[in-house]
């Protein structure tokens, strides 16, 4: 079978007097059943199930080494709420989890997403959302991927629902009271989360009340609970600045009270005590935040705010959890994560001590201010993740949880953290993991990255990463800018009029461990999904012979057409990551890295592309006619396949089993092309 060739219909896009033609344009179809675009993309999954399955085909062998890697049976880590404790279970042939509760050694099973999964093509829930009396749970479900959640109430007593449903939401529930709930609504065209709607039991959706509406459509709301049970958190957001409102459940009919006013390039993150409120604030230039301490009676009153821990250039903080007396900080330094304690009353601080060399920690699910216990969990690239217990009254440790993993011993890996000088002299992070005695220059080595929004991507455990590893593989996960791995001006550096540093970062860490004799020159791979599509996309156009082989997952990679389009979900959200293109020289920028905008004839690698029908945040008609475009343009003998879901979201199908099946043949795409070579 040949690769398609839908036909082209040329489409002007103008705009700043500048005239661009997309011969794809028409594949775009909101409606999703246009019988001629369906009928395109089922050919291209033809074409990629012909290019897997001629030659040797891995992805059945690697499918039962990741099936034959998973226990009989597990058990998350048991949450308590409200006097119960919450948790779930999985079978090594479920595709979803059972949940249950726990009192007293009594266990009850409360949902089985098994059941309501079955016979569906796509099922995914939100979460289980317990009322304080533990009478009622509630949990958002989408049925297609497109991250549109109807809300749905199970009565426990009667193991029966109730006639109440909440269409269109994000998924996003605090219960208020056992009769009030608290949610999130969906504008339709752009899916941001624009209203919080308070509903009470037993009433129609359309008598639920409006509490807030962001009439700003570049700010995103969601919403949550305090752990101290007293407030809802409404948050607006974007990029970078925020807003947080607050609803005093003691009087639930008062209006939302804001906290303080939204300010440009001020983030802000508040939890709350018996006694005060403390807030991470990067205002007036503490790009990594600094904590502060205020009263209720100081909101809106910013100057009055007193701080607790200063500003570092050197340290981030990311996160924080309050106890009596105590708090609980997840900072970085020097790129690595770390837990910092603070006494409240003499401002006394330890740090948590990890071993690896990479590595991740965070803090674990806290759900109670009044807790004895505070929970945090650890996880490196050679270790599965474990959660640990630390006693506030004994300051005693112990392991409360632990991921297992079959056919597995974390000695026979190696990790190392290698600092890479990016072109512009900026030192950037490389965590690798390999199989104790292979030879370094003669092992492939497969580069993942992302590198934006912020998002920091840390040396975490990967089990479906272990069969390319235990056929000599090196993963390496590059930690560039757009990030925050080194701080929060990591992040800066690699956005908006700075973005191409994540591109270089990437492309010299890679030529420098080649340099360095990690990795094989001619067996060098690369992974990116979402904004990491957009990375790789971004690399092979500057860089179309470093790399033998690509897998681009739901790749971002027409930038310059989609930030231009207010109507494209998600897009004015964003305005502060990737310019605004009404703006001329925002626009000039983003036209100048655009992967879709920059495709020329050359040699490109084997390029395997992948994405979903109903995909919320990155559009099917993106990796669709990038393909095309790609295809079109490549001058090499390299294939340039896809893979389009049909049915299913931004993380593609639904279901554990599905999940793998999916990383199998991402295990098999770099191992056919790795083993071409090498017969």
């Amino acid at each position: 079978m040949s690769a398609p060739k839908p036909k082209k219909i040329p489409k002007i896009l103008e705009a700043h007097k500048d005239r661009r033609t997309d011969n794809y344009y028409w594949l775009r179809d909101d409606t999703r059943k246009n019988k001629e675009i369906l009928s395109y993309l089922e050919d291209e999954n033809k074409y990629c199930e012909e290019w897997f399955s001629s030659g040797i085909d891995f992805r059945k062998e690697i499918y039962n080494e990741l099936i034959d890697s998973i226990p009989n049976e597990e058990i998350s880590l048991k949450i308590k709420k409200n006097d119960f404790y919450y948790f779930s279970k999985i079978k090594s042939d479920e595709q979803y989890p059972v949940y249950f509760r726990e009192k007293e050694t009594i266990v009850e099973e409360i949902l089985n997403v098994n059941e309501l999964g079955r016979n569906l093509d796509f099922y995914q829930i939100s979460g289980v959302s317990p009322s304080p009396n533990n009478n009622i749970i509630a949990y958002g479900e989408d049925k297609n991927g497109r991250r549109e959640y109807t809300i749905k109430f199970k009565d426990l007593k009667s193991d029966s629902y109730l006639i109440d449903e909440l269409h269109n939401t994000s998924g996003n529930i605090s219960w208020g009271s056992n009769e009030y709930i608290y949610y999130t609504l969906k504008d339709p065209k752009t899916l941001i989360s624009n209203k919080v709607f308070r509903h009470k039991l037993g009433e129609s959706q359309e008598d639920d009340l409006l509490i807030y509406e962001e009439l700003d459509d570049q700010y995103n709301l969601s919403i949550s609970k305090s752990r101290t049970d007293r407030y809802i958190y409404i948050n607006s957001s974007k990029t970078e600045s925020n807003e947080i409102r607050l609803i005093d459940l003691k009087n639930i009919l008062e209006e939302p009270e804001c906290i303080l006013e939204r300010s440009d390039k001020h983030l802000y993150y508040v939890e709350d005590t018996p006694e005060s409120f403390y807030a991470l604030s990067n205002k007036d230039g503490r790009i990594n935040f600094c904590l502060l301490s205020f009263k209720k009676e100081d909101f809106g009153n910013y100057s009055v705010w007193k701080e607790v821990l200063e500003h570092n250039d050197q340290i981030l903080m990311q996160d924080f959890v309050c106890f009596p007396g105590l708090i609980f900080l997840d900072i970085r330094e020097d790129g690595l994560p770390k837990i910092l304690k603070l006494n409240t009353e003499d401002l006394s601080q330890d740090l948590m001590d990890f071993p690896d060399e990479a590595y991740s920690c965070y803090i674990s699910a806290n759900p109670k201010y009044d807790s004895e216990e505070f929970l945090y969990g650890y996880t490196s690239l050679r270790k599965p993740s474990s959660v640990f217990s630390l006693n506030l009254i004994t300051s005693k440790k112990k392991e409360v949880w632990r991921s297992e993993v079959l056919n597995f011993d974390e000695n026979l890996f190696e990790i190392k953290r290698k600092k890479i000088i990016s072109r512009d002299g900026t030192k950037v992070p490389n965590s690798l993991v390999y199989k104790k005695g292979i030879d370094l220059k003669k092992a492939p080595i497969l580069m993942y990255g992302y590198g934006s929004y912020g998002s920091i991507i840390d040396a975490s455990f990967r089990k479906t990463m272990l069969p390319l590893l235990n056929r000599g593989f090196i993963f390496c996960i590059s930690h560039i800018r757009g990030g925050s791995e080194m701080g929060r001006q990591w992040y800066e550096d690699g956005k908006m009029f700075k973005k191409k540093n994540t591109f270089y970062d990437f492309i010299d860490s890679t030529k420098e461990l080649i340099q360095k004799g990690i990795g094989d020159p001619k067996n060098i791979f690369a992974l990116g999904g979402s904004a990491g599509g957009l990375l790789m996309g971004a690399i092979i156009n500057y860089e179309p012979e470093l790399y033998k082989g690509i897998i681009s997952a739901v790749p971002f990679v027409d930038v310059l057409t989609t930030m231009s389009d207010e109507s494209i979900p998600l897009t004015t959200f964003e305005y502060k990551e990737w310019g605004n293109p009404k703006n001329k020289e925002e626009y000039d920028y983003i036209k100048s890295y655009s992967p879709y905008d920059n495709i020329k004839k050359q040699n490109y690698p084997t390029v395997f592309v992948t994405s979903s029908l109903f995909d919320s945040q990155v559009q099917y008609y993106e990796p669709a006619k990038y393909v095309l475009k790609l295809r079109e343009n490549n001058t090499s003998e390299n294939p340039i396949i896809m893979k389009m879901n049909l049915i299913g979201g931004h993380a593609g199908k639904s279901g554990r089993l599905n999940a793998l099946e999916e990383s199998a043949q991402d295990n098999a795409f770099f191992l056919k092309l790795y083993e071409k070579d090498n017969e």
